[in-house]
């Protein structure tokens, strides 16, 4: 009965997997796939090596925002959310009823038609990168079992049943059923970082019912089916059944599911069979659809608009009111105007007439100029060298131009930690052997180390028990390649470092069989018996390995953490103890992961008594774990110890100096990442999130009261301080959180992590951390960044105002997803300090001067309508009124939008501080906004009024001759246009060549176009009455007096308001930019005091003093930079796993 134990045994491992370890980690629902039952109707069938009786869907994947057929309607919905758009759309419209219009049927309509190609354009250009990445993942080559050979077939092409051939470093392309494998007993190496971001290998195995299935030939004589659940979101959960023909039916549980997005690692091959694939794997279940992201500024832009368009109703009211007044009054005086037909006395009709004089208070050309700056915003980013990685030849990408701005004002990063912080390679840095440090060197023979060794320093034979622990005390395996070097294959990067770290110093791990290992000691073969392994756990913090030495001791080697191996040292094993501790605290200040080592030596008879009481607990039916434990606890003491090690999991290029200047900058860091606590909080030393003078609150709670007691417990006692921004870390897993974002406890939870300054969630699921990232956008309305490099980090990706894809190094999930890609987290610093600061300062002031100038001259027509007898009449002439926005003000915004910044780049990153000002929205805000609305108002009373003035009191030609309103009209719209122009100039810190032709060239470009319209007609039917409109003009000395007098009147307010402003209320922002412009030091204005965290640390200092010893434990553990990474209850136990390799043996081919 060998195969029903061990399929109760794998029953209960599932189920262990499914109700205690994924609650540990996620916070989905977990009664969905529990029970599946092949009997009940709901299930996918699948026939193995046979036509398939259903049709699934292929393995085509797509993350773009729109396909050919849904372009058009999502477009238009995108396009008109912005009220303008609509507000224009109606504009049209109404201009097409005959005879209302005073301004003609196309002013409007031809601009928003252009506006909405050009926005069109721009959408499909941008999409058409999305569906380029898409296509680089779906043209992926993968083997396929077809008609008895293996062909070659893009990713795509794979459908539900078909078998396939994965090798080693490859992402698998759909989820798959393991069949067999290049390793024994069809178990193989996975990686998941890229789904959970856990640095440590699982380990995934077949049945024992298709393990034997080594060759095609054994494939082709699979026959049978495969039923399981149907597509569902659960990652971590899989129930199904194998039905072979003539054979008994075979569980099927996730230890036999490699998931789409893992990727194979130290297995040379494996073979699989298709369960679900393209949009119906469990990684684009989890995934959500790109949602349409809108900028702050937008949105507040959307809001104003809205508010204008209330003031516009209420002046079409005024006027239709007045007109209708007006016209009672003069209609029998003033006969021949023709006052008593229906049009002058309909008030609806006047209404709409106004309505459309009017309509250009909203700018029509704001939308077109917000679109192509922003588009060629996107490609300074793309074309920024300073963000290309040289290595994989990977720029910078905007893959999507709508968040520009928005760049410049984020308050939260929400950051993944491996593949994003780290580069998630581990490699040996020190050592502590005997109290003495040491450092690998370029040759084992240059390592002092060695040299102790071959001169019998006193400390010779520590050493070299030392690193026979490294070369032995693991569950590595080597293998020989054909120019003989080895390559470790190893769940646990740690180990794997640790074993290198041996071979550096010249102990080769080079042979491994299910009863012995043999390393290579300095030329010298050794063979080391296996007696037992005692596995490592997050509970148990160390691994033991028990030997038989070659001089037929036996011994037992043990690492761990430092406080649980300390605190099972004899008496006379802690000769280095002190020296060790200091060491740790040393390697842990450098933000290495630390491990402690110790051996103890086992009289046989001990050994024999134990081995019995060992074998009793492995056997037991009830409470085995506990029974283990405590049989491991019997013969791990008396330890002696050796030294420590010290492991760096390197860091990305750039990323501690990236974090400090961000932090500086005012942003919140938030880490969020799927791996275990120790390491995350390592990496958040090692990356300068975390300091040494950091209080840490850990939440590592088991149930809903106890979570809701702790979190209640702490903002308890933030509240008491009256501290904001305290210097404080808060670290909670994944459980913790699943209970922390229930509903009663969301807002305390939430503010408790608002007062702190970093945040580190660790194990939560990719649900999870889209959760934490909607909660605080949501509830701070501040703008959110999450970036990260996994396909577990698209929906937090999708989730936050901005999505930044790490690129360039495995897989493009995330980066397909995001709205900007970054080879290194360290180019993030460049692209929100400099880009973001950048674009936010361009946007605010293109969108402010852009609604500046249009309510400086549109609002002329109602001082005019005063005159005319609120008839609607307009005052310019119909196609100079069209080309304001298109020709003769158009180049000041756009060179504003492109060329303004207020400090060099250089400035920005070297002092972040000067980020606050766009982060904290100083620039475009309400009030801001209706400064410039009244500014504008002011400045349309001296442009109508003044010239009023001088065209009414004096004569304007030498004859004594006068003209009609349109030369009035003229002489007004010329000193606007040199106006608006000039005001340009008035905002513009940063000019350049293109700023002076943009405000220069407006200017000319209208007295240019004067000249030319004026002599226009009657060669083409157009502008009769403005015929020699130039002349008139140009001749006459009241211009040119009003063109050097009405333009400086009515700045003049606006140069007296910046120079008190500048002398009396200098921003830090513009005392940096005066002393950019005098060539001076910048750090003498930085220099003024600011306030630091580090009072609120002090008041702080006593707030965590209620703490387990288990706390203290960890707490301790971590300033000692303990952290370790290894799969817990995985499919095959550590024990077995190094018992199922015979190194000596070749590996099958999978031919």
């Amino acid at each position: 009965m060998p195969s029903l134990s061990r399929l109760r045994l794998s029953f209960r491992r599932n189920d262990y997997a499914a109700g205690t370890g994924l609650l540990n980690t996620y916070d989905e629902d977990f009664t969905s796939s529990a029970g599946y039952d092949p009997d009940d109707g709901q299930k996918r069938v699948i026939n193995l090596n046979a036509p398939q009786t259903t049709k699934y869907c292929n393995n085509r994947i797509t993350t773009a925002k729109y396909s050919f057929i849904s372009f058009l309607p999502a477009f238009l919905f995108e396009q008109f959310r912005r009220y303008s758009n609509c507000f224009f759309l109606l504009i049209a419209m109404l201009q097409q009823i005959p005879e209302v219009s005073p301004t003609g049927r196309y002013t409007t309509l031809v601009p928003l038609m252009f506006i909405l190609s050009v926005s069109a354009i721009k959408e499909i250009i941008e999409d058409i990168k999305r569906h380029r990445a898409d296509n680089e993942i779906n043209h992926r080559s993968i083997e396929r079992l077809d008609s008895g050979a293996w062909i070659t077939v893009r990713w795509s092409e794979l459908t539900v049943g078909d078998i396939i051939k994965v090798t080693i470093n490859t992402f698998f392309p759909a989820d798959l059923i393991l069949l067999s494998s290049s390793e024994p007993q069809a178990m193989c190496f996975i990686e998941t970082a890229n789904l959970d971001g856990e640095t440590n290998l699982k380990i995934r195995q077949g049945v024992t019912a298709t393990a034997g299935l080594l060759e095609t030939k054994d494939l082709l004589r699979l026959e049978g089916k495969v039923e399981c659940e149907l597509p569902n979101r659960h990652l971590y959960e899989f129930n199904g059944v194998l039905k072979e023909t003539g054979k008994p039916t075979v569980a099927l549980g996730n230890d036999q599911v490699l998931q789409r997005g893992a990727m194979l690692r130290n297995t040379a091959w494996i073979f699989g069979v298709v369960v679900y694939s393209g949009q119906e794997t469990k990684l684009m279940k989890n995934s959500t659809s790109a949602p349409l992201k809108r900028s702050t500024v937008d949105k507040l832009t959307n809001t104003q608009i809205l508010m204008l368009f209330m003031i516009l109703i209420s002046l079409c009211i005024t006027s239709g009111l007045c007109n209708l007044f007006w016209t009672r009054e003069h209609s029998d005086t003033d006969w021949y105007l023709g006052l008593n037909d229906f049009k002058s006395m309909s008030l609806g009709y006047n209404l709409l007439t106004f309505f459309i004089l009017y309509n250009n208070l909203i700018p029509i050309s704001l939308q077109v100029t917000l679109e192509l700056v922003r588009f060629l915003q996107a490609i300074f980013i793309n074309y920024d060298i300073e963000m290309y990685h040289q290595e994989s030849n990977t720029p910078a990408m905007a893959r999507t131009s709508n968040l520009n701005e928005e760049l410049g004002m984020v308050k939260y990063i929400f950051s993944d930690k491996t593949g994003t912080l780290t580069q998630n390679v581990m490699e040996f840095k020190k050592c502590s052997i005997a109290g003495h440090s040491y450092v690998p060197k370029r040759t084992p023979e240059e390592s002092l180390v060695v040299q102790n060794i071959l001169s019998r320093h006193p400390t010779a034979a520590v050493i070299e028990e030392f690193l026979v622990l490294l070369s032995v005390c693991h569950t590595v395996i080597p293998e020989r390649k054909d120019d003989g070097s080895i390559i470790y294959h190893a769940a646990s990067p740690d180990e794997r470092a640790l074993v290198e770290g041996a071979q550096k110093f010249g102990y080769i791990f080079d042979t491994r069989t299910p009863e012995y290992v043999e390393i290579n000691a300095l030329g010298e073969r050794k063979r080391y018996e296996v007696l037992n392994v005692l596995e490592f756990t997050s509970t148990r913090k160390r691994m033991s390995l028990i030997v038989r030495t070659p001089d037929n001791k036996i011994k037992l080697f043990c690492k761990g953490a430092d406080t649980v191996i300390y605190e099972r040292l004899a008496p006379q094993g802690q000769a280095f103890r002190d020296k060790t501790l200091r060491h740790l605290e040393e390697f842990a200040s450098d933000g290495l992961r630390t491990l402690c080592l110790a051996v103890t030596e086992i009289r046989p008879d001990v050994y024999e008594e134990w081995r019995q009481t060992f074998h009793k607990a492995s056997t037991a039916l009830q409470n085995r774990e506990s029974k283990l434990e405590d049989a491991a606890n019997l013969i791990e003491n008396n330890l002696r110890l050796l030294g420590a090690t010290a492991i760096e999991d390197r860091l990305q290029d750039g990323v501690p100096e990236t974090i400090a200047s961000l932090l500086d900058a005012g942003i919140f860091i938030w880490v969020l990442t799927g791996d275990k606590q120790e390491t995350a909080i390592n990496i958040g030393y090692s990356c300068r999130l975390i300091s040494h003078s950091m209080d840490i609150i850990i939440l590592n709670e088991e149930s809903l009261d106890a979570t809701r007691d702790v979190i209640q417990r702490h903002y308890g006692e933030f509240k008491s301080s009256m501290a904001k921004d305290a210097n404080v870390a808060l670290v909670i897993d994944g459980t913790t959180l699943k209970y922390a974002l229930s509903c009663d406890l969301r807002n305390d939870f939430q503010e408790l992590c608002l007062l702190c300054r970093v945040v580190i969630c660790c194990r939560v699921s990719p649900m999870q951390k889209a959760e934490v990232v909607e909660m605080v956008t949501l509830n701070t309305k501040a703008v959110t960044l999450a970036i990260g490099d996994g396909a577990n980090d698209v929906a937090m990706i999708q989730k936050a105002s901005v999505g930044i894809g790490i690129s360039g190094v495995e897989g493009l999930q995330a980066a397909c997803a995001s709205d900007y890609s970054i080879a290194q987290f360290r180019y993030l610093q460049r692209l929100l300090l400099v880009h973001g600061a950048w674009n936010y300062a361009r946007i605010s002031k293109l969108i402010l001067y852009s609604f500046y100038k249009n309510v400086c001259l549109y609002v002329i027509e109602l001082w005019f309508a005063v005159y005319s007898g609120w008839s609607g009449q307009i005052l310019f002439e119909r196609w100079t009124i069209g080309l304001y926005n298109v020709l003769f003000t158009a180049m000041p915004p756009f060179a504003m939008g492109l060329f303004e910044k207020f400090c060099t780049a250089d400035t920005m990153l070297r002092y972040p501080l000067l980020y606050k000002t766009s982060q904290k929205a100083k620039l475009f805000n309400v009030k801001v906004f209706w400064i410039w609305i009244f500014n504008a108002l002011l400045h349309s009373v001296f442009l109508f009024w003044l010239p009023l003035v001088a065209f009414t009191g004096e004569v304007i030609w030498s004859d004594g001759l006068t003209s009609d309103y349109l030369m009035m009209g003229n002489l007004v719209y010329t000193y606007v246009i040199v106006t608006v122009c000039l005001k340009a100039g008035l905002i513009t810190n940063s000019w350049t060549w293109l700023t002076h032709l943009a405000i220069w060239g407006s200017i000319v470009m209208w007295f240019v176009f004067l000249v030319i319209y004026s002599h226009v007609w009657p060669t083409f039917n157009l502008a009769s009455n403005f015929r020699g409109m130039d002349i008139q003009l140009l001749s006459t000395p009241v211009f040119y007096f009003g063109l050097f007098l009405v333009p400086i009147t009515t700045l003049l307010v606006d140069v007296i308001c910046k120079l008190i402003h500048n002398t009396v209320f200098k921003t830090l922002t513009e005392a940096v930019r005066e002393t950019e412009i005098r060539r001076s030091d910048v750090s003498e204005v930085m220099a003024e005091p600011r306030s630091s965290l580090t009072e609120t640390a002090r008041l702080l200092r006593n707030v965590f003093t209620r703490r387990s010893n288990t706390r203290v434990e960890t707490e301790l553990e971590l300033s000692h930079g303990y952290a370790f990474s290894q799969e817990e209850g995985g499919a095959v136990p550590q024990s077995i796993i190094i018992r199922a390799y015979d190194t000596n043996l070749p590996k099958p081919e999978g031919n």
